[in-house]
């Protein structure tokens, strides 16, 4: 007998997990099999595991699962034993996880090596340039301390697939029926040589420019960037100041980093400095600012590199990858160069798909996630803010200067709780809105309406060059969507 999903199948014979989720009592959720099965569809989001650390599904008996999983599915797909690297970023959760994801992976026979605290794209590298099997990164990105998450890669640089997910979630759920194990929680060792190979990586991609003369401030976010990015930049020839590179296990993210840039413009202009780079956590992405203090975001990135990559002839089939939210002005501007936009759903791991799909060699998100597929198939920060400083260096251009025809067009983004998600075109007064609305932009600007993945909210974004036309109609619609559909107000 089985149970069928709408993402996997489940198994009733649970006799080969050999691990029990101590201490997680799922009769208290009162929840049937089939709707245990439901809900556990969801541990994988598009970026991995996420949650609070310490409850399901990052409390210790359940990571555990999760080691253990990982190295059974190694052993099943090669019949042999699952060598697998692990990183974490900064959190104080980071050790505890990464003891039980370790303890799960002996369990099963697999052996595994630390590479302490390093950001998500040094395991993606370390995962294939160590020969390993799978790659681990323990981090919960941009967001706050209390909470961490768990990626996994290929031994390719991609990130997990659907079958490895499967599997790890078919495992955890049937962990509810084996009887108890004890785990040996032992922080595992930290290889260092690991963390340097990664350096050594970084500054050999950059080995054919300098950034001697360029002066520069580092926003770390207190997260996995803050002993890596300097000593890359430096060895590259700049002249580094560092801030926010001082985890205590808590700080990181905390008002600093990509999510908070401003702190890092108001630097760049007391410094005096050519540029200023900021990271997130895990430092898979960078905004930058320039030597204004004004910020340049994913798009402007976008922009700047593709016309780099054209100039050099490595652009193709002039075509740059990047989602729904990315700007107008990227595209306009884009287009002026004679390169086409692609757009995908929210989401790296979208982008990547249509890289690939497309053979295309640039991709990213406004967030400042950015994908060189010809050196790593992951967003990395740290190349990211090279390539752009390089293009200056190359350029003789203060940063300001480097996107001259970007334009931003004003945006605006409304969320709207509702109380179901119905198809809008379903709903006779949203439907008429929309179309009044798209008919008054009548291709001077964009409308998207879509519903959050994972909350009940309708988000509504608009872009136009009239601040003031973006503003009212996104407005009109909200209200709509909030009289039609909208959640009753706590």
């Amino acid at each position: 007998m089985s149970i069928k999903t709408e993402k996997f199948i489940v198994s009733s014979n649970f006799s080969d997990s050999g691990i029990a989720i101590v201490g997680q009592d799922w009769l208290r959720y009162k929840l049937s099999f089939q709707e245990l099965n439901i809900y556990m569809s969801a541990l994988f989001g598009t970026d991995g595991i996420r949650g609070i650390a310490g409850e399901f599904p990052l409390d210790t008996a359940t990571v555990a699962v999760i080691g253990k999983a990982l190295a059974d599915y190694v052993l099943r797909e090669k019949a042999g034993p699952a060598r697998i690297v692990v990183g974490r970023d900064t959190r104080e959760s980071g050790p505890q996880i990464e003891a039980a994801i370790v303890a799960g992976i002996r369990i099963a026979g697999g052996e595994c090596e630390s590479a302490g605290v390093i950001t998500t794209p040094g395991v993606a590298y370390l995962a294939g340039a160590g020969n390993y099997d799978l790659g681990v990164v323990i981090s919960a990105s941009h967001n706050p301390f209390r909470d961490n998450g768990i990626k996994i890669f290929l031994p390719n640089g991609m990130k997990s697939d659907s079958n490895l997910e499967n599997f790890v979630e078919s495992a955890v759920i049937s962990s509810k029926h084996n009887p108890e194990l004890r785990l040996d929680l032992k922080s595992p060792r930290v290889n260092e040589s690991l963390r340097l190979d990664y350096i050594r990586h970084l500054i050999d991609v950059f080995a054919d420019t300098r950034f001697d003369g360029m002066r520069i401030v580092i926003d770390c976010a207190n997260g996995a960037a803050s002993e890596i990015a300097p000593e890359v930049f430096s060895s590259l020839g700049a002249s580094v100041i560092t801030i926010n590179a001082k985890p205590d296990g808590r700080n990181i993210n905390d008002n600093c980093g990509s999510l908070f840039p401003e702190g890092l413009g108001r630097k760049v202009l007391m410094e005096r400095a050519d540029v200023g780079i900021a990271f997130d956590g895990d430092a898979d992405r960078t905004l930058l600012i320039d030597e204004q203090g004004e910020i340049m975001d994913g798009d402007r990135l976008l922009r700047i590199l593709a016309a780099d990559l054209l100039e050099q002839g490595k652009l193709v089939n002039r075509t740059v990858v990047a989602t729904i939210m990315s700007n107008l002005g990227l595209e306009r501007s884009l287009k002026n160069l004679g390169i086409r936009l692609l757009r995908t759903p929210v989401g790296d791991k979208y982008v990547l798909e249509e890289l690939l799909r497309t053979n295309s060699e640039l991709g990213g998100e406004q967030s400042g996630h950015i994908i060189f597929p010809a050196i790593s198939l992951v967003g990395d920060g740290i190349v990211t803010a090279a390539s752009v400083l390089k293009t200056a260096s190359k350029r003789s251009e203060k940063f300001s200067g480097l996107a001259p025809d970007f334009k931003q067009f004003p945006q605006i983004l409304i969320n709207v709780p509702v109380r179901e998600k119905l198809p809008f075109d379903s709903v006779p007064e949203i439907a008429t809105a929309v179309a009044e609305v798209e008919a008054e932009l009548a291709g001077s600007g964009r409308l998207l309406l879509r519903y959050s993945g994972t909350e009940n909210l309708a988000r509504v974004m608009i872009e136009a060059e009239d601040s003031a036309l973006v503003e009212s109609n996104a407005r009109k619609i909200a209200e709509t969507i909030a009289k039609t559909i909208g959640a009753p107000a706590n």
